[in-house]
């Protein structure tokens, strides 16, 4: 039966639909939260049918958070900045059981309690994905935002309603008990609620897969995955992707009395909020060491990742009592599990060639699990390396992800050697275009030395395309090779003289695809100097060392007129990179492929000049630790923006360092010469124009 026309366009029509909603929201919150759903799939989809085709039939009753409403049809060009009301704060770590211990001690002292006393805990599990605040006013979800640097971050409203486990309206008053602490029977007037985004597994493998299949970049973990989704131009991407969230933290509250962080889940589930099943209340730091163990094998089982566990002070009142440190709060940790080592075997070592002709030693591994991924390769970065760990091929190995990220190989098992193990040798010849490989004295790396190497060309453009250098959605990967294989393109100033026209013979490619690739290589056209830089895969020349260059000279046709003592006598470019531009520089066959770039509409956007009394104007600034609430990257950027420059060194020259945990030599260095160091709350501070640390309470990571 076609449930869209079995009800008439009547006066019965918004009772209808405002049923129709209730029952889909009332499946979600079932499915999403409760995961106990009391429908078929079928059944779902009937009902949903019906809703778009009744809200079809009556444009006029469509609302914002109508559940057939989640994917707009708007694709964005940027993402605006969002100054989030109450900062979303980061955490301390803690690296084992004595440190947690430790902290106990800590809050003890701080509240002036015994040291036998117990203090309630809340320990959940900490999800490896992307920081999320939504804002609800009267229950309905008006703006969604990504942590950016705890302060600031950016608006993905339309993205973040694709994501089915986010409401668009919080549950409905009625249906809804009070909360177990004293909590609102309803959602509040105003709420930021605080959560995390992830893939799983499964959708993981699905997208990686799908990507793999189109020519797309392949996503190297869930948490990169998740990041790159939400943070789609074009929303309806995002929804392909299935993202999943938990929440766990507020920050702004407006019309409701939370009294604990227990109390807070329990009250987002009634107001139909997705939490982690898998938090606990432990009365006492004993109690937090069993969950912590308890977790440290059995999250491997889970389908999506979790690298540790976070604990909370549970009262509320307490947590104000406890206060904040500069960048954190004292009352919550995060415990986090120690790198995974697993044993596999080593079934051969490859050679991979790139941009520069380097040619490095892969070891292929025999397929494992390491912390939740399978990994099946492990770089061994040069020849010198290979021989210093002694990796043979057949041995057994010790591997591990460094960062969670990248595998490794920690060690060889020297004790399971049979004596049939193979020594690797670097080829004397390009495993490529057999061409001869060379390695410079005192270089560790060897290099095929062929300009017209296949597989050069091939890393120069994937290098090209890449979203630190010219940033040219809808490229690379397996599409890349796509047009070199059919000769559309042999270097990189070929990418702009492409049309859809041409493209349209290529394996699965359309109208629309064909005219949206050469739309995101035109758009590519004005990136910033310091972008075509980086771009053009200079040899020592990396995003940092870009960034110089754009500021020192300005524009291309002054840097490629530079001579090499003038290029050594810029702040931060030694002999070595200095010789390496201007060789770069000198090659007429280089200096004939920048003048392509331009011919073909390369307009590069020149650095702007920062003014007088920015923030850091003239000075020398020096990262040191870990940045906890924003990439080094984005830390050096604001530097430059605001009309300073960063240095990788501490010396006399230096103004001031930005020391994190884990701090070490530069630190002592700065204390040694007299540098003024602040934290990095200090410095974010510093950059907003306060004058003093913010205090605010904020929420965490």
């Amino acid at each position: 039966m076609d449930r869209t026309n079995s009800v008439p366009l009547s006066a019965n029509l918004p009772a209808r639909i405002d049923e129709l909603r209730r029952q889909i929201r009332e499946h979600d919150y079932r499915y999403y939260v409760l995961d106990a759903p009391t429908v078929s799939d079928a059944a779902y989809d009937c009902l949903f049918r019906e809703l778009a085709g009744l809200e079809a039939q009556a444009p006029d009753l469509v609302t914002p958070d109508s559940p057939t409403q989640r994917v707009g049809s708007g694709v964005s060009t940027a993402f605006d900045a969002v100054t989030h009301a109450v900062p979303m704060l980061s955490l301390d770590n803690a690296f084992g059981e004595d440190e947690l211990l430790e902290w106990d001690a800590r809050i003890k002292r701080t509240l002036g309690l015994d040291a036998e006393a117990t203090v309630e805990y809340v320990a959940e599990l900490k999800i490896d994905g992307l920081s999320i605040s939504l804002t609800y006013v009267d229950g309905a979800l008006t703006r969604a935002a990504t942590r950016g640097n705890g302060l600031t971050g950016e608006d993905v409203t339309p993205n973040a309603r694709t994501i089915r486990s986010i409401p668009l309206a919080l549950a409905d008053p009625s249906r809804v008990a009070p909360g177990s602490d004293g909590g609102p029977a309803g959602p509040p007037r105003l709420v930021e609620v605080r959560g995390e985004v992830y893939l799983p597994h499964a959708e993981f493998a699905r997208v990686n897969e799908v990507n793999e299949a189109s020519g797309a970049p392949t996503f190297a973990n869930p948490r990169n995955a998740a990041a790159g989704s939400l943070r789609q131009k074009d929303p309806t991407v995002t929804a392909s992707r299935r993202l999943e969230v938990f929440f766990y933290a507020v920050g702004a509250l407006d019309g409701a009395r939370m009294e604990s962080q227990e109390g807070l889940l329990s009250a987002y589930r009634e107001w139909g909020l997705r939490t982690n099943p898998h938090s606990g209340v432990c009365r006492g730091i004993a109690e937090v060491c069993g969950f912590v163990a308890a977790w440290a094998d059995r999250r491997h089982t889970l389908p999506y990742d979790t690298d540790g566990v976070v604990v909370k002070v549970n009262s509320f009142a307490l947590q104000a009592d406890l206060g904040f440190v500069s960048r954190s709060p004292r009352w919550a940790i995060a415990l986090k599990y120690p790198t995974e080592q697993v044993r596999t075997k080593v079934e051969r070592i490859s050679v991979q060639v790139g941009m520069t002709g380097a040619l490095t030693p892969v070891a292929e591994l025999t397929p494992v699990r390491v912390g939740g991924v399978v990994v099946s390769r492990a770089t061994l970065h040069n020849e010198d390396e290979v021989r210093r760990k002694d990796v043979r091929i057949g041995d057994t190995v010790v591997v591990q992800r460094a960062g969670e990220v990248i595998p490794e190989i920690v060690e060889v098992v020297i004790g399971e050697r049979t004596g049939s193990e193979v020594e690797f040798a670097m080829p004397s010849q390009c495993p490529v275009c057999g061409s001869a490989v060379q390695r410079e004295a005192g270089e560790a790396v060897a290099r095929c030395v062929s300009r017209t190497c296949p597989e050069k060309v091939r890393q120069r453009l994937q290098h090209f395309v890449s979203r630190d250098a010219m940033d040219i959605e809808s490229l690379g990967g397996k599409r890349l090779d796509q047009l070199l294989e059919a000769s559309l393109i042999r270097d990189q100033a070929d990418l702009y003289a492409l049309t859809p026209d041409a493209l349209l013979p290529l394996d699965r490619m359309g109208p629309t695809l064909a005219s949206g690739i050469v739309a995101a290589i035109q758009a590519s056209r004005e990136r910033p100097l310091s972008r075509l830089i980086f771009a053009l895969g200079i040899r020592h020349v990396g995003s940092h060392t870009a960034d110089v260059l754009a500021e020192r000279f300005g524009t291309m046709g002054r840097l490629l007129e530079a001579a090499e003592q003038e290029l050594a006598g810029v702040h931060e470019i030694g002999p070595a990179i200095a010789a390496s531009v201007a060789e770069f520089f000198a090659d007429e066959q280089n200096r004939a492929l920048v003048g392509r770039l331009f011919a073909g509409g390369v307009n590069p956007a020149e650095p702007a000049t920062a003014e007088r009394g920015s923030a850091f104007a003239d000075m020398v600034v020096v990262f040191t630790g870990t940045l906890e609430t924003m990439p080094r990257s984005e830390a050096e950027a604001l530097v430059k923006r605001e009309g300073g420059r960063t240095s990788s060194s501490v010396s006399g020259q230096t103004d001031l360092v930005v020391a994190g945990p884990g701090a070490g030599s530069k630190l002592n260095k700065a204390n040694h010469l007299g540098v003024r160091v602040v934290s990095e709350q200090e410095f974010i501070a510093m950059a907003r124009g306060t004058p003093d640390v913010p205090t605010d309470q904020g929420t965490l990571l």
